[in-house]
């Protein structure tokens, strides 16, 4: 009898204010305190208590600043932003804990191979196989130059880019064999150079030599997650990626993307279940689906006009300063490559005849990602629903209230999908690999 197929759950962490919710900062009840190590230690504890497959990190390497020409919007009422490196967060994690992954994104425009490599083999060693590198094809001019550079590459040679960057960093992972350590105190042999190799990658950008020296980690090397939307993203996504992160808008966008990216993760020559989906939701959850609503009402009220003004303009790369809030979107003029950078923005709420302001605020509660709001009971229905009818393989959880959302998630609906069958009760291997293949 084949083994029945069960979720996969992912926590998403931004080291700032907020995660999708640009407002949730403001409830009384969120502990603001992410500059501390307990702060991240306590959220590591209790996602792998609810055994959770892995946390990642999100990040920006910067502050938006597109709206009105500056970052003061973004500041002052607590945007998106990645205010700490994820990499030293993710050290703190794994001292407190021995099984769930640890999810890093970096970029892939501003790294160079052997950092990339060793940074992220270093800590996958330490932490006993449970890394992930969430690999992203830079798209923002501030990220640039922050990094010395005036802009990004030419968008049409980005993933071209990333994709020898991620050979290179998979030859020097590989430059070391699984048994090259020896250890032998008695002969005095630390380490067989046979099973080390020079690498002498070259390409049409990146050129790395090797060998790393970093000695490979029980699962191998890192697993590699990525979130490409566009076509060549998706390829990209399709050749590489083990665990894809999308933002999609409805149960319909979800099959969409996901019979999409399985059709081609099949096209290069690979299985359809080593490339595991995960779209992003919201939980909202109550004792009751009411009281869920009210909750919903609450938080979702808490967000301010001009912050959700101000992200969507780093989305759609527009300042949005220069239109008046209650103008209705069907009337704004915009060339014709941002007017569709909107539409995909704001893809289900077309319809809707919102004005751009109502179309900020919505967007700036979940980026339109969707609130999944009930009881534990309800809430565990509709994530069931999602799962069977082949629209992913599981989910990203993004919060509201921080850490509550995860507790409430973890004490109340893990143990509903464990009794339906659907999720974990143990964890049965030690690296994310694992996870992933259970």
């Amino acid at each position: 009898m084949p083994k029945r197929r069960r979720m996969h759950l992912v926590a998403y962490l931004l080291a700032g204010p907020t995660a999708h919710h640009h407002g949730a900062w403001r409830h009384p009840e969120a502990d603001l305190a992410v500059f501390t190590p307990q702060w991240h230690e306590h959220i590591a504890r209790v996602l792998e208590a609810g055994k959770f497959d892995s946390l990642f990190f999100a990040d920006i390497l910067g502050l938006y600043d597109l709206y009105g020409g500056s970052f003061a919007s973004i500041l002052r009422y607590g945007g998106q932003m990645g205010l700490l490196d994820p990499i030293p967060l993710l050290a703190i994690m794994s001292r407190v804990t021995s099984h769930i992954g640890l999810g890093a994104t970096l970029s892939s425009t501003f790294f160079p191979p052997y950092h990339l490599a060793r940074t992220l083999g270093t800590l996958d060693l330490l932490s006993g196989g449970r890394v992930a590198w969430n690999v992203v094809a830079s798209h923002g001019h501030l990220e640039a130059q922050n990094f010395g550079a005036d802009q990004l590459p030419p968008r049409e040679s980005r993933y071209d880019f990333a994709d020898e960057v991620v050979e290179a960093v998979c030859r020097l992972w590989e430059s070391w064999d699984a048994d090259a350590l020896v250890l032998d105190k008695q002969r005095g042999v630390y380490a067989d150079p046979d099973k080390v190799r020079y690498v002498n990658y070259q390409g049409s950008w990146i050129r790395t030599r090797g060998p790393l020296t970093v000695p490979r980690s029980p699962q191998g090397r890192p697993v590699i997650m990525q979130a490409g939307s566009s076509p060549r993203g998706r390829d990209f996504a399709a050749r590489w990626g083990e665990l894809v992160f999308t933002l999609q808008h409805s149960k319909a966008d979800m099959q969409a993307f996901y019979r999409d990216v399985k059709a081609r993760v099949v096209a290069q020559g690979r299985r359809p279940e080593q490339c595991v989906i995960l779209p992003s939701v919201d939980p909202i959850i109550g004792e009751t689906d009411a009281i869920a609503r009210e909750r919903q009402a609450y938080v979702n009220d808490l967000v301010q006009t001009e912050a959700g003004m101000a992200q969507m303009s780093g989305h759609i790369g527009v300042d949005l300063s220069r239109f008046p809030p209650d103008q209705p979107l069907e009337d704004m003029q915009l060339e014709a490559g941002s007017r569709g950078s909107l539409d995909v923005v704001l893809q289900g709420t077309q319809a809707q005849g919102l004005t751009l302001g109502e179309a900020a605020r919505r967007f700036a509660t979940s980026e339109l990602c969707p609130q999944i709001v009930g009881s534990p009971e309800s809430v565990a229905d509709q994530l069931q629903e999602l799962f069977e009818a082949d629209a992913c393989d599981g989910f990203i959880l993004t919060p509201t209230l921080m850490p509550g959302m995860y507790e409430q998630f973890c004490r109340a609906v893990v143990p509903e999908l464990q009794r339906r069958g659907l999720f974990r009760k143990e964890y049965a291997g030690t690296t994310l690999r694992a996870h992933l293949n259970d």
